[in-house]
């Protein structure tokens, strides 16, 4: 796991995979799925693994917190930024906080909560939070109503704050008066698009956003670091930008309309990646009407990818982890 201290650079140099997080029957942590899954996203060059919603890192315990920190720490490669959330009340990130300051970790994402706060209450918050934590804390913003522009710049200006996950959804993400404030003040360096790979190339292109958070990468790392790279000019051309972005398309419009988290956990194992057993309650898996046609997503982007990597072996520019 990456140890050194955050460098906003790092944002730009790999999608945020978004993972989720695989349990044995009993709902106890499973090291060995983890971190099969975890050598998988690797193995494409991803070199961030933010443990969030797909994770259901809503609904751990506590008490297990330490263990899952641990685990996630060990299973990461030397190279791999790790970086858990907590959350999402104040309570919890602060017992939270006090744990992950007896860590190596050097960021946590808060997990959004809507209702019973207000914009100075977040702040005031934050700021105690990355003081216990003795780190700078990653925001997940879903809401306009959850942290004013203004507030949100202060933040990142005093280090609170070393980035932003941006994830208000739009009808057209091109049209975003909220996004244009926020960057009016925040560098774009430290603001990363959200919600997958559909509003991610609107928000790199026009917006100049870092780079975006995806759980299909968990599938396809290699095709979402070589789009990563496309979108930055770096690699690639406009047809192979428009043939990745379609290729995760399915499974993404199937996380819409059933679930995100359970489709993504399902979708991982169905792939044969991992095994990522049940989802931890107040959570299910999806139906099993459903399954079917996940199981078919999954697999066929997995094959893309591997077809992928044997004819771009080079367009991603990844290396296998250390």
């Amino acid at each position: 796991m990456n140890e050194s201290p955050l460098n906003a650079d790092e944002f730009a140099a790999s999608v945020m995979a978004v993972p989720p997080l695989a349990r044995r029957a009993d709902y106890t942590l499973d090291a060995a799925q983890n971190r099969a899954l975890i050598r998988h996203i690797e193995a494409g060059g991803v070199r961030t693994l933010l443990y969030g919603g797909n994770a259901n890192l809503y609904h751990v315990a506590p008490s297990e917190y330490r263990e899952l920190l641990d685990l996630l720490a060990e299973a990461a490669g030397p190279a791999t930024r790790v970086i858990p959330a907590i959350g999402p009340d104040y309570g919890k990130m602060l017992d939270q906080a006090r744990i992950l300051a007896q860590t190596r970790y050097r960021t946590a994402m808060v997990l959004p909560l809507g209702g019973f706060t207000t914009s100075e209450g977040v702040a005031a918050g934050l700021a105690r939070i990355a003081d216990t934590a003795g780190m700078p804390l990653t925001l997940y913003v879903k809401s306009e109503n959850y942290v004013e522009v203004d507030t949100l710049a202060r933040l990142v200006e005093r280090g609170t704050l070393s980035a932003i996950k941006y994830a208000i959804a739009r009808d057209d993400p091109s049209h975003d008066p909220y996004l244009r404030r926020l960057l009016q003040q925040v560098p774009a360096a430290k603001i990363v698009s959200g919600m997958g790979e559909r509003p991610a190339l609107v928000h790199l292109r026009e917006f100049g956003l870092a780079a975006w958070t995806t759980g299909s990468c968990c599938i396809a790392p290699r095709m979402a670091m070589a789009l990563l790279r496309v979108v930055q000019g770096k690699q690639g051309n406009e047809a192979t930008a428009q043939r990745l972005y379609e290729a995760f398309l399915p499974l993404e419009t199937l996380r819409e309309q059933i679930s995100l988290i359970r489709v993504l956990h399902d979708a991982v194992s169905f792939s044969g990646i991992a095994a990522m057993g049940p989802l931890l309650p107040l959570l299910s898996s999806t139906p099993p009407e459903h399954h079917a046609k996940i199981a078919h997503a999954a697999q066929t982007l997995l094959a893309l990818e591997r077809e992928f990597a044997q004819s771009h072996p080079n367009l991603s520019d990844t290396q296998a982890p250390a």
